[in-house]
């Protein structure tokens, strides 16, 4: 299940944003956000997860827009569904 492409006039603000963080060991980390520059400089500050803390740097490997935080909270939980293979082949085909 992918999000929904955002179109300009189908929101007011700023669309939500799944993604996934390339951590340094190797891991893999999904959230969401309304401001993507924000939470990746919050996450390598160590003020973003308790994950990503003792796991800096990260690094954004994957982003996709979303129309709604609804449709990006089920986004997320599907990609936390996919196993570490499965999301590396996303980042692969789709990622930044």
């Amino acid at each position: 299940m992918a999000c929904d492409t955002p179109k300009e006039s189908s929101f007011s603000t700023t669309p939500y944003v799944v993604y996934l963080l390339r951590c340094r060991d190797g891991s893999l980390y999904c959230g969401i956000t309304n401001d993507i520059e924000k939470r990746l400089a919050a996450h390598n500050s160590g003020n973003g997860a308790k994950y990503t803390k003792s796991r800096r740097p990260v690094t954004l490997v994957y982003k996709e827009e979303c129309v709604s935080k609804s449709d990006a909270l089920k986004r997320e939980y599907a990609v936390k569904q996919l196993t570490h293979a499965e999301k590396e082949q996303l980042i692969r085909n789709r990622g930044i």
